[in-house]
């Protein structure tokens, strides 16, 4: 057993790590506020990993993880956890793949027992394969085929990585899932689902010490994965021409527009640009009422009833950036477009109003702080944190990156993401014939599609 490490004293829960002899991680945050604990294994795999013409295998992999082990058969994991008064689930997305338990303290040898059992000895029938595929592609028509924002934005992410596994679905394409087997997911299985490749966070009324033991007991038995490939994304070529996609369906009841950029992720050991940008967003359109799109498309001229701004950087490479604007009725796409790139101009052209940066800055400390207080969001931040290629460090240090940026590092991110040759901009509207909608419109507010996939 390596590297235990405690956490600095000024952040408000103690953190200690340790790493298994077998390679696996172990981060344990303790809150001993309520006799409870979030027991997380996060696998360093996700639907970025998955070979050419198998999407979906990951996703496809996570459901079938509630399926038979050695020692536990389908569906019995889940129905111990609910007897002994917990919860669990699991999700999974680009760079990872997450299951988790929420219990009293008290439990968590059981929950460690049981994971560890399903890391090593998962047991798939043909008929488990088959009856699972029919439920994960129920799953695409329901969150997916049947809402057009999701459509729309499916084919705006393929459109906007040219190059990377980050622009196929996490769920997978529909005809590759139907050819989904029990190779594909085997395969992945065993090559990814390994100690090494995985890193345990247990967060709640625990004692790092006596949670280190418990993870030797259990975890610590697995051997590691000799084969482990390193962890290689393809990098996106210079992207010189900007693109654009129309999406029409009869079901949508209010229009809207989203301009996408590739954008820097979050860096280990340096958060500047990460924290800037997270700046622009608030500053673009964090706000109803004070950022820069709601002042000019809502308050100044009545364009927009709605207007956003994004900035996703939890990933292994690279992120993404986003504007949105939904019209005022009378109000075409193309006029609301003309209305946010004026907006977006000017503020290149005027800079930063230092207020607003100073008022950003106290909300987002703010943020963090009570961000503190959710156990559940803690394990969350730590174990998506480690999965993707950052630090227990960067974590810590997160709140003061986000408290250095100055005016002018937000200035600079934003020309140098906010170009229009690296960018995707989506018209999402009903067919001008005016169709009824066969269903209820689910395309009203504009919200991102989410990146994860939970299990149902």
């Amino acid at each position: 057993m390596l590297g235990l490490l405690a956490a600095s004293p000024a952040l408000a829960q103690e953190v200690t790590t340790a790493t298994l002899d077998n390679g696996m991680e172990v981060v344990v945050i303790e809150d001993h506020r309520a006799p409870v604990a979030v027991h997380m294994v996060w696998y360093r795999t996700g639907s970025a990993d998955e070979p050419p013409g198998v999407s979906g295998a990951a996703h496809f992999l996570e459901h079938l993880l509630f399926k038979a082990t050695d020692d536990l058969e389908a569906g019995e994991f889940s129905r111990t956890v609910a007897e002994n008064g917990g919860t669990d689930n699991a999700f999974t997305s680009f760079d990872y793949t997450a299951y988790f338990q929420r219990v009293a303290a008290d439990r968590l040898p059981l929950m460690m027992a049981m994971e560890a059992d399903r890391m090593n000895d998962l047991q798939l029938t043909d008929e488990d394969i088959a009856t699972e595929r029919q439920v994960i592609l129920e799953e695409r028509s329901t969150r997916v085929d049947s809402e057009p924002g999701a459509l729309a934005q499916e084919q705006m992410r393929a459109a906007l990585f040219l190059n990377s596994r980050y622009g196929t679905p996490v769920i997978g394409w529909r005809h590759e899932m139907e050819a989904l087997d029990g190779t594909a997911v085997r395969d992945f299985y065993d090559l990814y689902y390994s100690p090494n490749n995985a890193i345990l966070v247990v967060a709640g009324d625990v004692d790092p010490e006596e949670v280190i033991d418990m993870a030797e007991a259990s975890y610590g038995l697995l051997p590691a994965e000799p084969g482990l490939p390193p962890r290689v994304r393809t990098t996106e070529p210079p992207q010189l021409a900007p693109r654009r996609l129309t999406y029409e369906d009869p079901r949508v009841s209010q229009p809207y527009l989203v301009r996408s950029y590739i954008a820097p992720a979050r860096k280990a050991g340096d958060q500047a640009r990460a924290a800037a940008l997270t700046y622009l967003a608030e500053i673009l359109g964090g706000s109803s009422f004070t950022s820069v799109l709601a002042e000019k498309l809502t308050f100044e001229s009545p364009v927009a009833l709605f207007s956003g701004a994004g900035y996703d950087g939890m990933a292994l490479t690279e992120g993404t950036f986003s504007l949105t604007v939904a019209p005022r009725p009378g109000v075409s796409l193309e006029e609301a477009e003309a209305a946010m790139d004026d907006a977006a101009a000017a503020f290149l052209a005027e800079g930063v109003d230092a207020a607003q940066i100073d008022r950003i800055r106290t909300q987002l400390r703010a943020s963090e702080i009570y961000a503190r207080d959710n156990v559940d969001g803690l394990a969350n931040r730590y174990g998506a944190a480690l999965a993707s290629g950052l630090t227990v460090q960067d974590v810590q240090a997160w709140l003061e990156a986000l408290q250095a940026v100055t005016a002018e590092e937000v200035l600079a991110a934003a020309r140098e993401v906010l170009d229009p040759r690296a960018s995707v901009t989506l018209f999402l509207s009903a067919p001008a014939s005016g169709e009824d909608a066969p269903t209820p419109a689910s395309a009203g507010t504009p919200t991102p599609v989410p990146a994860e996939e939970p299990q149902p």
